[in-house]
């Protein structure tokens, strides 16, 4: 034998919804957030002096080094490397930069 199941009536007169209150504080876009660092991803690439790949070499920066940009031209990065003062131009081919994914 199956039991009975007994649900609570309520009356619309008593029953009331009373919207949650909700006290977050606002949060900020995250738009509004600097962009992430462009990062090597490949085992070395080299700066150059000009955005050309035939340019006097500067220097080179290793898989995973970090850096931020300036300026751009076509293919080319403008960066200067915070460790040791060096500007130059780097390939785009051969660095990337996450990008931040905003839900709001």
């Amino acid at each position: 034998m199956l039991g009975a199941l007994a649900l609570p009536v309520l009356s619309a007169t008593t029953a009331s919804a009373a919207p949650a209150a909700v006290s977050a504080a606002p949060a900020s876009s995250c738009s509004s957030l600097p962009p992430l660092p462009y990062e090597v991803h490949t085992k070395a690439v080299t700066i150059r002096s000009k955005a050309s790949s035939k340019s006097t070499a500067l220097g080179v920066l290793y898989k995973s080094h970090k850096f931020s940009v300036s300026k751009k031209s076509g293919n080319w990065l403008y960066l200067t490397d915070k460790s040791t003062g060096v500007k130059g131009w780097v390939s785009r081919t051969y660095v990337y930069r996450d990008d931040r994914m905003c839900l709001d």
